[in-house]
């Protein structure tokens, strides 16, 4: 069974940095797509980024040149370092790992992201 375990979250101020983790175990990393999504109140979840296990990498516009994501196959960890925060990026956010070949998803529980002066 897949699990991911996201570290990371918390508050910051507008213009402050924060980079979240996320440790996969119970499958072989290197078969999956890592992502991010988040999820603000009263908003539908959206995509903030993702990697392929070859480190192509996608990105929503809104965090274009503030957010990077990368992946460490050694330790089976996807992170999301993210700068220049601001309020907008306030949001519950969660790991996401999706097989390669069969397409199956499997999520985190989330990391609550605070941006707030």
């Amino acid at each position: 069974q897949v699990q991911l375990a996201e570290s990371g979250g918390g508050l910051v101020q507008p213009g402050g940095s924060l980079r979240l983790s996320c440790k996969m175990s119970g499958e072989p990393f290197a078969y999956h797509v890592m992502g991010w999504y988040r999820q603000a109140p009263g908003k539908e979840r959206e995509l903030v980024a993702r990697i392929t296990p070859g480190s192509s990498t996608d990105y929503v516009d809104s965090v274009k040149g503030r957010f990077t994501i990368s992946r460490d196959n050694s330790v089976s960890t996807v992170y999301l370092r993210m700068n220049s925060l601001e309020p907008e990026d306030t949001a519950v956010y969660y790991c996401y790992a999706q097989h390669l070949k069969d397409y199956t998803q499997f999520w985190g529980r989330g990391t609550q992201v605070t941006v707030s002066s």
